[in-house]
């Protein structure tokens, strides 16, 4: 697996060296469990441009946002482990644009990637029952990996990155329990568009592909930065 340039670079209070370092940590960590490496060992067959990097939401940010799942539950025995995979769609035949303020034909942006895949290992301290993770770190991990597609297109210059997204609403339904010192794989989708609302769903599986938790959600971009 190789370490993507880019979210490493967004870190705080780490040089680019440890910064990547982590990053490589958390790969290296899903490339040892033999499901993970075959399944993303043939997403990469099926489509050389894949991307498995670790998750946005693991890096340092200057401002201290994520600091939740990059700080408070970074630890071996919370979120052990935590990268995304996705594949960039393909880019439009080019059509250049013109912007109010300059007659300069403009490219235009990316198109939105729709779909990731993540991949967690959850350790004790997550727990609610034992050996159960709590349902509030389940609407977690479900609010994050959809999480990962605004961030993503973000980097991507496919959406405007000055403005946050927040969760409106976030329906969840729990199927089964999710066992902790467990890796889960979770898919998110971003289903439509409207203006400034972008409807989400996302799923929760155990290694077998047996559904644990899944949930549809609102996110909104604010009218300015916060």
């Amino acid at each position: 697996m190789a370490v993507r340039d880019g979210a490493e670079a967004q870190a705080q209070k780490q040089s680019p060296e440890a910064a990547a370092a982590a990053a490589a940590a958390e790969l290296a960590h899903f490339d040892a469990i033999p499901w993970v490496r075959k399944q993303i060992d043939d997403a990469v067959a099926r489509d050389s441009s894949v991307v498995v990097e670790q998750s946005y939401s693991r890096v340092l940010k200057p401002r201290g946002e994520d600091a939740l799942v990059s700080r408070t539950l970074n630890r071996p025995d919370a979120i052990a482990g935590f990268i995304t995979l996705y594949t960039p769609p393909p880019s439009p035949s080019p059509s250049p644009t013109t912007t109010a303020s300059t007659s300069t034909p403009q490219p235009p942006p990316p198109p939105l990637v729709r779909e990731i895949t993540a991949y967690l290992t959850l350790g004790p301290s997550v727990n609610g029952w034992a050996g159960i993770c709590h349902g509030g770190i389940v609407m977690t991990v479900l609010d994050e990996v959809m999480g990962q597609l605004p961030a993503v297109n973000k980097l991507r210059g496919a959406m405007v990155p000055a403005l946050p997204l927040m969760t409106a609403y976030l329906n969840t339904r729990f199927l089964a329990p999710l066992r902790t010192g467990t890796t889960v794989v979770a898919t998110a989708r971003l289903i439509r568009v409207d203006g400034r609302k972008h409807f989400m769903e996302a799923r929760i599986c155990d290694e077998r592909g047996e559904v644990l938790a899944e949930a549809d959600a609102l996110f909104v971009v604010l009218r300015a930065r916060l």
